[in-house]
């Protein structure tokens, strides 16, 4: 039989084996608390460029609607300068040519 010597050793390195695998099991849940808490702030980032986007879609719809619309004002100004251009034209040349 075992002395008491030997059942105290025994004991304490079970306790020892124990608290290593205790040690252990705090490092994990510390390691995924931190994991949790990346997770949170990726998925707070992520929601925060996502509305970004969504603001920056609706700028340039904006944005779209407003060249369209200067475009068509750029046109018919762009027919009314050569308008202007060929009728100076052609009174010059006129001129000239009644002389």
């Amino acid at each position: 039989m075992a002395t008491a010597r030997e059942q105290r050793e025994e004991l304490a390195l079970r306790i020892d084996r124990i608290e290593e695998k205790i040690d252990k099991m705090s490092e994990a849940i510390v390691a995924l608390a931190r994991a949790e808490e990346k997770i949170a702030t990726l998925t707070s980032f992520s929601k925060q460029q996502s509305e970004m986007v969504r603001q920056l879609s609706i700028r340039i719809d904006k944005l779209e609607e407003t060249v369209l619309a200067n475009s068509s004002t750029v046109v018919i100004i762009n027919k009314a300068f050569w308008i202007i251009v060929a009728g100076a034209a052609t009174a010059i040349t006129g001129m000239l040519l009644m002389q």
